[in-house]
């Protein structure tokens, strides 16, 4: 592994702060999830009396009200980003380099400064950052897989699950990058992050070999807090017999998001941070691996011209459009 679990255990302790910040915004969504959830389910109850089955009703409403939160949660994501995942990336770089950091909320305040001094404003970054995941996807849905390192002949359906488990511990690679924007203190984040795309894929056996380790840690530690989890709130909603079943998975699932983002997504992101910088320490961008990424993703080439469309002030978004479906190009 080229990550050290120890290390990053202490800088989650130095940036306390921000995990407990960070804890507090995803309890307050989680939270969301289930009042929402709730106050469907109880106002699905009462129609239902009416008709007959309250059981029926009352599990709709709870649905209708968990999908009303999660259109609120997706609204809040440029937000997060911004303002919350950013700010932890800036102090963890900060800290990876031997500086001193603020202490408390001066921490956060700290954090977002950087930020805003990198990313002038929120759509820029968001920009990035979606257009960073497009390219990502594209590149990992054709040189990712466990047999790249581990020939397992015959078991395909088992290669299948762990390859799946391994891409999940990867969601991550696109704050890494933003990482190496705010390590490098570029000027031009598209420019930066075309390098840094490049970077990654001329050294993706590399990240392969460490999400394979990183994968049991972070969806072990998922598992174990939805199991703690489930056995309380079972108890919670058995004031509500009719719908306790699928509610109370509902509300375990939840709590468990709001627990892994909080704070198991940290101690995955830093890991990946941590391999990132150690294995590209030094290194120049491969043309060759430049023209696959170019040939892997369409999107890719969307760098390049941002980058000379960039002039330090504009507000362009640079969302891009949805990739496409099927095929290897996006």
């Amino acid at each position: 592994m080229d990550f050290k679990i120890g290390e990053i255990l202490g800088l989650m302790a130095k940036t306390m702060p921000f995990l407990v910040f960070r804890f507090l915004i995803y309890f307050a969504i989680t939270f969301s999830y289930i009042l929402l959830t709730g106050i469907g389910a109880g106002v699905g109850y009462g129609i239902g009396m009416i008709g007959g089955e309250p059981g029926a009703f009352s599990f709709f409403g709870g649905l209708v009200g968990f999908g009303i939160m999660s259109i609120i949660a997706y609204m809040l994501r440029e937000y997060l980003l911004y303002m919350v995942k950013a700010g932890h990336i800036a102090v963890l770089v900060e800290l990876m380099e031997g500086k001193e950091l603020p202490q408390g909320r001066g921490q956060i305040n700290h954090a977002q400064q950087v930020v805003r001094e990198r990313f002038a404003e929120s759509s820029v970054l968001f920009g990035v950052d979606q257009l960073i995941k497009v390219v990502l996807r594209a590149f990992n849905r054709i040189f990712f897989t466990v047999t790249s390192f581990i020939p397992i002949p015959g078991l395909r359906n088992i290669v299948k699950f762990i390859n799946t488990i391994v891409n999940l511990s990867l969601t991550y690679l696109d704050e890494v990058i933003l990482a190496y924007n705010i390590r490098t203190r570029a000027e031009n984040p598209w420019a930066s992050s075309r390098t840094a795309l490049i970077l990654y894929a001329q050294n993706y056996k590399a990240f392969l070999k460490n999400a394979f380790f990183l994968a049991f840690i972070i969806w072990g530690l998922t598992l174990l807090v939805f199991l703690l989890i489930l056995g309380p709130l079972i108890g919670l909603v058995a004031v509500m017999p009719a719908v306790a079943g699928p509610l109370t998975l509902l509300f375990a699932l939840v709590f468990a998001w709001g627990v892994k983002q909080s704070i198991i997504e940290p101690i995955g992101m830093t890991a990946l941070m941590q391999v990132f910088f150690k294995v590209t320490e030094g290194q120049e961008p491969n043309p060759e691996w430049e023209n696959k990424l170019e040939g892997v993703s369409k999107k890719f080439g969307e760098f390049s011209r941002k980058a000379r469309e960039w002039d330090g002030t504009s507000g362009e978004s640079g969302t891009p459009d949805e990739p496409a479906q099927g095929g290897g190009a996006v």
